[in-house]
């Protein structure tokens, strides 16, 4: 049966996060939100996709899906398909609208709510969860649905085919272990920069008690706060659990390097973002000055060629790639597999509005087809508006379980869209 998409439908669903100071950084304090996308067919099944965003932001963004629109509706779902590199292409090189980037900001991250709610489509008319749908994809059709130009001097398309063929070696194992131990996570609830003390230290203990043996902080604030709530939750930690550093790029360069004298002293996994996002080379001193610590990065990477050439330069030793920051599943494809290639490990950006239901999928996949090892790979957790999805992610003992339900997991209930959708909800009146 052929199925046509008929419609296009985006909501600008905001919560108000910002006054408990959830989600706040030494950068970021707004409200978390989704660009929500729903794509409609002739076959009565819905596709879900959205991108996140910090609050008034969502405007442009949903401006932006409005804008691409077009090149989605009318298509069938057989031929993208067949040709989904030039599908993915007429919506991420749209003639007039790639100026605006070319592929990255506010089009590009439109691109991937509506690049990601197709592929959600095609996932729930296979009647299968996402990462299912992708893991059991021959070698050559995942290869199909990848981009090379621009990083076929660091991985070629015969490269990407050999790593997902050695990916079915061993495939039945490896799903065996997932479905009976679950994925490691972290969790960033605990240390949130515009929690008090207090609240750090009881949020760190809660943890600690619930199963959690891996957990992040924000720094980025003043050095003397940020070794207080290290010692804080350090304190708290049982030996040999692992503690995460985030300063959400406020640092230069240099000061980056300084801080992390100081911060060393509390045994971080790593530092995550310690500078500019697109500062591959201030990334490459970094990572020299900080090592042992990892250096990681990638929540806002624009792009596949901005982890090539942080890959290339050995300036991350772990890609945190985010699921609607690049451009849907296609662009996610191409840096896990030069991930791969280059030996990092990928612990994917999460938090905010569904990307923990989102990146589950990811992660998995990773595992099973690409990566093949859960050596040094957590997915971050948030404990935030899940309740808000129809099929919200499950951790339990500080572990992901496999997500059953057919498509991306981030189909939003309505009752919450109406409720937040701004500014006409009744949470904005």
């Amino acid at each position: 049966m052929t199925v046509r998409i008929t419609g296009v439908d985006v909501h600008d669903v905001r919560f108000p996060t910002a006054a408990a100071g959830d989600g706040s950084d030494a950068i970021n304090k707004g409200d978390y939100s989704a660009t929500y996308v729903e794509i409609t067919t002739d076959a009565r099944v819905t596709g879900s996709g959205l991108t996140f965003t910090n609050g008034r932001g969502n405007e442009l963004t949903c401006a932006a899906v409005e804008a691409l629109a077009h090149h989605v509706t009318g298509r069938t779902v057989e031929d993208i398909a067949a040709d989904q590199v030039g599908f993915w292409r007429s919506i991420t090189a749209d003639a007039q609208l790639r100026w605006l980037g070319p592929e990255k900001g506010v089009i590009h991250m439109a691109s991937g709510a509506l690049i990601n709610a197709v592929w959600d489509l095609r996932a729930r008319l296979a009647g299968k969860p996402m990462w299912r749908y992708l893991a059991e994809m021959p070698a050559g059709e995942l290869v199909a649905a990848i981009d090379f130009r621009h990083i076929s001097d660091a991985i070629t398309p015969g490269e990407a085919r050999e790593i997902l063929e050695k990916g079915t070696i061993g495939y039945a194992e490896r799903l065996a272990e997932l479905e009976r131990d679950g994925f490691p996570a972290y969790t960033t609830s605990v240390g949130w920069l515009g929690y008090p003390d207090d609240k750090v230290r009881e949020l760190t203990r809660q943890a600690v008690a619930d199963g959690w043996r891996a957990v992040k902080m924000k720094t980025g604030g003043t050095l003397p706060d940020d070794v207080r709530r290290a010692g804080i939750i350090r304190g708290e930690l049982p030996e040999g659990a692992l503690l995460m550093m985030d300063s959400n790029q406020v640092w230069d360069v240099d000061q980056a390097i300084a801080a992390m004298e100081e911060l060393k002293a509390f045994d971080p996994y790593w530092i995550e973002e310690p500078t500019h996002a697109d500062d591959v080379l201030g990334h490459a001193r970094i990572a020299r000055a900080v090592a042992p610590v990892r250096v990681a990065t990638g929540e806002v990477a624009a792009n596949r060629v901005i982890f090539k050439q942080l890959l290339q330069a050995g300036a991350i030793g772990v890609c945190q790639v985010d699921a609607c920051r690049v451009a849907g599943v296609n662009e996610v494809l191409s840096i896990l597999l030069l991930a791969a290639k280059f030996g990092v490990p990928v612990c994917p950006h999460s938090g905010g509005v569904g990307l923990c239901e989102y990146v589950q999928h990811l992660a998995i996949f990773d595992f099973l087809r690409v990566g093949r090892s859960l050596d040094g790979r957590m997915i971050e957790y948030v404990d935030h508006l899940h309740e808000h999805f129809t099929d919200p992610v499950t951790v339990t003992d500080g572990r992901y379980r496999l997500p059953r339900a057919p498509g991306y997991s981030v189909e939003m209930k309505p009752a919450s869209i109406a409720e937040f959708r701004f500014p006409d909800g009744p949470a904005w009146r």
